[in-house]
């Protein structure tokens, strides 16, 4: 499909998600942050497209299956949704993500744009009302299954990291396990020297593989040579030395691959905990009606993307992630039904203009 507005660094596309989503590359995206309709919630034509809940949550689930077929096996999925449809839209991330957290959205009350001050919350009727005010909006927060391991049938950084690590100390490894062979021991033998049920295996196995502590290597030295050997007479103070060398070039390695796991780049300087607290878009000509605040969409993009990364918004309305994108270097992929912010977007986007 052709997009709407295309430069180097921002695509958009006119038309619904369901139909240009199969068009995008498997494993492409490195962030997938977007804000889907809620289900008869807004007054707008796009919230009530379906009669039922189940319905609407199928429609979700098929975009979910779009999702984790297009993020990478290191991406991140931020899914905003109502307080009403929460709960399902959650269900049907879980079917296909490993969720990590249902962020709240705590909105400032009161609200400046709101009486003068007073806030939705001070002016709904109490008694009336028969529930606890919703002050918030929720945003599920996810990775792909095996994010940090294997996800997607891709290598990921803890196996990357295994493989090196079994690479590395494989001097130290064998060392160990030929001394202890050629002594005629077994496993069962140093756990026996050891006085411990299982741990001397890991002396000697490749798989979470340890040194043994100055303690228990002179416990194995002891038990090899109780007949008067020859095994295991290096001091240990040397096989320290050897493996603070190895465990220098292990970090080394393990750095390159850093990039094989997922971004989050939380701090005391951002939002690190599950409830954020950030003011709401005042009323203005041209506002949409889920209009999210841009410092929000800021703190998705700096968390959970590094430089030059593809981010994907399947509703885009505003486009406030498409600015959020532009001004920290990320690429922006975005779908709206609504032609007439396609077009707002793409004429500022003309005009130079960061939104």
């Amino acid at each position: 499909m052709k997009p709407y507005y295309k430069d180097d660094s921002c695509t958009i596309y006119h038309g619904r998600c369901e139909d240009i989503l199969p068009t995008i590359a498997e494993s492409s995206i490195s962030l997938v942050a977007t804000d889907p309709p809620y289900f008869k919630v807004k007054a707008d034509w796009w919230d009530h497209q379906w009669d039922k809940p189940e319905a609407f949550l199928a429609w979700m689930g098929g975009l979910c299956d779009q999702w984790q077929r297009v993020l990478n096996p290191n991406g991140s999925l931020y899914v905003f949704a109502s307080p009403q449809m929460v709960w399902g839209v959650e269900g049907e991330v879980r079917k296909r993500f490993n969720v990590l957290n249902r962020v709240t959205w705590r909105k400032p009350s009161p609200s400046q744009e709101d009486n003068f001050g007073a806030g939705r919350a001070e002016l709904a009727s109490k008694e009336t009302f028969r529930q606890f005010f919703p002050a918030g909006e929720y945003i599920v927060f996810a990775e792909q299954f095996g994010s940090d391991n294997m996800a997607k049938g891709e290598a990921g950084y803890v196996t990357k990291c295994d493989e090196i690590r079994e690479f590395v100390f494989e001097p130290l490894r064998a060392y160990l396990a030929d001394e202890w062979k050629r002594a005629g021991l077994t496993v069962d033998d140093a756990n026996t020297a050891c006085s411990t049920a299982t741990m001397a295996g890991h002396f000697f196995n490749r798989a979470q593989w340890a040194l043994p502590t100055a303690d228990k290597y002179e416990k194995l030295q002891t038990y090899a040579n109780r007949d008067g050997g020859e095994y295991l007479r290096r001091e240990y103070e040397d096989l320290r030395r050897e493996y603070e060398d190895l465990r220098r070039e292990y970090e080394e390695l393990r750095r390159e691959y850093e990039d094989l796991r997922r971004p989050f780049h939380a701090s005391e300087n951002r939002p690190y905990t599950d409830v954020w607290d950030f003011k709401t878009v005042s009323d203005h000509p041209g506002k949409h009606p889920c209009q999210k605040p841009l410092a929000m969409m800021e703190h998705i993009v700096q968390t959970s993307t590094r430089d030059g990364d593809i981010v994907l918004d399947c509703f885009g309305g505003s486009f406030r992630i498409a600015e959020a994108c532009r001004s920290y270097g990320r690429k922006f992929i975005g779908v709206e039904a609504d032609e007439r912010y396609c077009e707002i977007a793409a004429e500022r986007l003309r005009q130079g203009v960061l939104f």
